[in-house]
């Protein structure tokens, strides 16, 4: 069910090592929507594409898209955006794309003693923001996103993610 003001989520599992967390999907709609919330950008009649797969899927992502050769925990491919002003009727703007690998998922959780499910929240709102236009490219824009993550996921009743990081002074 889509709230009128929030994007269209669609989630795929493309890999059954997520067959183990039946609850993804709802959690991943749920942490979105309450990105969709706390964003200026109008992401109204818009649409995210959200893929559950697997280290190996996500490595060749990586690797095609960013000529990072290994496996990682989220990327975000946001979409091209058509010039010009949207009208009444337009297809629904996508977005992008958000893909989140299960093995290394599951492995910073466990390591950082974080519920899974707390875990895949952060990463779908970090995901999302990302399609919004937020990046972590240097310091300030780093300290915005994370702070507006910790502002997001507090809404949904989770621990700040960076608490325990060391301090980079």
């Amino acid at each position: 069910m889509s709230h009128p003001n929030l994007p269209m989520t669609e989630v795929l599992v493309v890999a059954n090592c997520w067959q183990s967390e039946p609850d993804a999907e709802a959690v991943i709609q749920r942490a979105i929507a309450a990105a969709a919330g706390s964003v200026d950008d109008d992401v109204t009649d818009a649409e995210v594409a959200v893929m559950l797969t697997d280290d190996t899927g996500i490595r060749t992502l990586n690797s095609n898209w960013r000529g990072i050769d290994k496996a990682t925990n989220v990327l975000s491919f946001p979409a091209l955006q058509p010039e010009g002003a949207r009208k009444p009727g337009d297809a629904p703007r996508m977005l992008g794309d958000i893909a989140i690998a299960y093995e290394t998922m599951r492995r910073e959780a466990d390591e950082e003693q974080k519920p899974f499910d707390h875990h895949l929240s952060h990463l779908a709102v970090h995901g999302f923001l990302h399609l919004v236009g937020y990046d972590h490219e240097n310091d300030a824009d780093a300290e915005e996103m994370e702070a507006l993550e910790q502002e997001i996921l507090a809404e949904l009743g989770i621990p700040d993610p960076y608490a325990d990081r060391p301090r980079m002074d």
